[in-house]
């Protein structure tokens, strides 16, 4: 059975898989590819003006040579590869060659937008999209530089999911580079649909509770990473970059801060640490302070801390658990109800639940502000995935503050800090800085 025939019979099955015999100059040729990835039209009305503007006796090439590229030692898994990623696959039945041409392609992705995720003040508001070619040119776009490379690798079983490795050639760091390109060739046949799985890939434990590659949508961040010499990874089909390593400053700085005056990005800086340490802290202080030592406030605070609890059947540390579970559950529906409806009904929803909890003699009116005050710091960190660890470290403060009281509280801030101190992320350290060369601001 002739090449040709075993790809038909391995893809004839789709409904939008085409086969054409049509004549190019006189010479008979058969086309495949996928109607759902390019317009057969035009992409045949082009085919047809090239080969008629190809003159055989002025032309020191074939018509198979001046059309497209010819396939070297074609096989069947190589070109139903180009053929799923939307290239169109020309045989020459005479010379017995496979030519893979660009077609007249559709238009899958969306447009390049404003980002979802990231609000962007003053600056550049092009976010990346699902096109993993259209993200390359935006990168390319604001780096502008010839130390800029990228490396692609085909991933999963039948090698058709797309990895791509950007990084500067001379301000990368080279353990870290090689290590990456290490851990994505000796694993190139894991399946990487999501975070997890290329998190696998890569080594990472999936039991690691903070993140060890940002996602930014923003290709300004990927030209400060690329600067610091960090490694950029794109995803095929997935709008986000993914910067490895990340790092403890990265909560706290973006690149969009430097479009202000020096003052105020480093006033807003210590703003999101002041965020951040008040959503860890400030429950777990709550709950100390009214069960274990209320001996340490002031004696006017306390009496008006026992008068908000007066009434309330339960210990401060249930009902601090308890609001936090409400709060979360709130967090969650945000996020999957109608963007029409969402933000109202959130809102009215922890406005109408905070007024009856107190009313109901359930929680204080001290733990209402309290934690008002912890859910709006925990928005402050950068990136929403870095969100996540703050919040879940809230806990185990809370937990460790409701048997121990402030010296449990002062535990567990040095056990956080200890575990953030033991993590690396291909040799660097997660707490190390990185600092752009040439840049004496960090």
């Amino acid at each position: 059975m002739k090449l040709i025939d075993k790809i038909i019979k391995r893809l004839g099955q789709d409904s939008d898989f085409f086969r054409y015999k049509i004549l190019l100059s006189n010479e008979q040729v058969v086309l495949l590819g996928y109607q759902s990835f390019m317009s057969v039209a035009e992409s045949m009305n082009e085919l047809h003006a090239q080969a008629a503007r190809f003159v055989p006796d002025k032309s020191e090439y074939r018509l198979f040579e001046s059309i497209g590229q010819m396939i070297e030692d074609p096989s069947e898994d190589s070109i139903v590869s180009l053929l799923l990623r939307g290239q169109l696959v020309i045989w020459f039945e005479s010379e017995e060659v496979f030519v893979d041409y660009h077609p007249y392609s559709k238009i899958l992705s969306r447009s390049i937008e404003a980002p979802i995720t990231e609000n962007v003040l003053r600056g550049s508001i092009s976010a990346f999209v699902e096109d993993i070619g259209t993200n390359i040119g935006l990168i390319r776009r604001h780096v502008a530089s010839e130390d800029l490379r990228t490396q692609s690798y085909g991933v999963g079983p039948d090698r058709q999911k797309q990895i791509v490795v950007i990084y500067k050639q001379n301000q990368v760091i080279p353990k870290l580079l090689n290590s990456v390109v290490e851990k994505i060739e000796s694993n190139i046949s894991m399946n990487v649909q999501n975070l997890q799985q290329l998190s696998g890939m890569l080594g990472f434990s999936k039991w690691s509770t903070v993140t060890k590659f940002n996602s930014t949508e923003l290709p300004q961040e990927v030209e400060r990473a690329l600067q610091k010499g960090k490694v950029v990874l794109l995803l095929d089909r997935f709008p986000f970059a993914l910067i490895l390593p990340s790092l403890l400053t990265d909560m706290f700085a973006v690149e969009n801060d430097r479009n202000f005056l020096t003052v105020f990005t480093y006033l807003t800086r210590m703003l999101r640490i002041l965020g951040v340490l008040t959503n860890i802290i400030i429950p777990g202080l709550y709950v100390s302070l009214v069960s274990v030592n209320p001996d340490m406030l002031r004696i006017e605070i306390a009496l008006t801390i026992a008068r908000s609890r007066l009434d309330v059947p339960y210990p401060s540390l249930v009902e601090t658990l308890l609001l936090l579970l409400i709060l979360e559950l709130i967090f969650e529906a945000s996020i999957r109800l109608p963007k029409s409806i969402g933000p109202t009904l959130t809102m009215v929803g922890g406005i109408i639940l905070g007024q009856a909890v107190v009313s109901a003699k359930l929680v204080s009116n001290l733990l209402i502000i309290v934690l008002a005050a912890t859910t709006i710091s925990s928005s402050t960190v950068v990136g929403f995935h870095n969100s996540y660890s703050i919040r879940l470290f809230k806990y185990l403060i809370l937990i460790l503050s409701a048997g121990f009281g402030l010296y449990g509280l002062v535990a567990g801030l040095v056990a956080i800090c200890a575990y953030m101190a033991s993590l690396n992320s291909f040799g660097i350290p997660y707490v190390h800085i990185m600092k752009t060369r040439g840049d004496a601001n960090g």
